[in-house]
């Protein structure tokens, strides 16, 4: 394997497959299959995910809300996403523990940075939830906080495109793809790939980030493996 530790970024909004909102079985259960599949060859797997389907802290400021109180419910929606993916996990014989940056005690341990790095060196994979417990940040920054914490090898980031391409392909079909990009590169031309924060918490500290399709089966382990899938951010 390429990477032996990994921090695995996923959106919340990846788990409504074809539904328009909340989760789709089949998909929890067709990621779940991927992260067994490396995590019986050994790999360190640490994994934050969004809540977007379930909810978004931006809603609530565009209704009114205040946005603080919208974050803190954004942070309960990647709760309920890591509660699910954690029992979909465990459903495999994945072993696994849910840590939650807001203390939530009937259901997962409060984050404790050692006690994360311990689990995966007894090999269970950590999910962390609920962001970094602090309103304005999303949860592609508490992904780069967790990973330089834990001193992961590089993020992970599945998405539903195949990388990152000069413009968004979904608009623009002659749009072409890169291998691998600098994080300068991505600053200079304005591609979109983690809000400002995180991306630069990942430059700052040397940090490659991996930008690929999550929902073609197989792909992860093809990253871990190290073959050319998607594109790979660096300095």
């Amino acid at each position: 394997m390429k990477y032996k530790r990994i921090l695995l970024k996923l959106s919340g909004e990846s788990l409504m497959g074809d539904k328009a909102f909340g989760i789709d079985n089949n998909r929890l259960s067709q990621y779940a299959n991927q992260i067994k599949e490396i995590y019986e060859q050994g790999v360190e797997i640490a994994i934050v995910i969004g809540g977007g389907n379930i909810f978004r802290g931006v809603q609530a400021e565009e209704g009114g809300m205040d946005r603080t109180h919208g974050d803190y419910m954004g942070m309960l929606a990647t709760m309920i996403n890591a509660m699910a993916l954690q029992a979909a996990l465990e459903s495999k014989g994945v072993q696994s523990r849910l840590q939650s940056a807001i203390e939530m005690k009937e259901i997962a341990e409060p984050y404790v940075r050692r006690r994360a790095v311990r689990h995966l060196e007894k090999g269970r994979v950590v999910v962390f939830g609920a962001g970094t417990g602090n309103p304005y940040f999303t949860t592609d920054s508490a992904a780069s906080l967790r990973a330089i914490e834990i001193n992961a090898e590089v993020i992970l980031k599945g998405t539903r495109v195949d990388g990152i391409y000069t413009e968004d392909p979904e608009k623009n079909p002659d749009a072409t793809k890169y291998d691998v990009i600098s994080f300068d590169d991505v600053y200079g031309k304005g591609l979109k790939v983690m809000d400002m924060t995180a991306f630069t918490l990942c430059k700052e500290n040397d940090l490659p980030i991996v930008v690929f399709d999550m929902d073609t089966p197989g792909n992860l382990v093809k990253v871990l493996s190290g073959e050319q899938v998607g594109t790979i951010v660096r300095n």
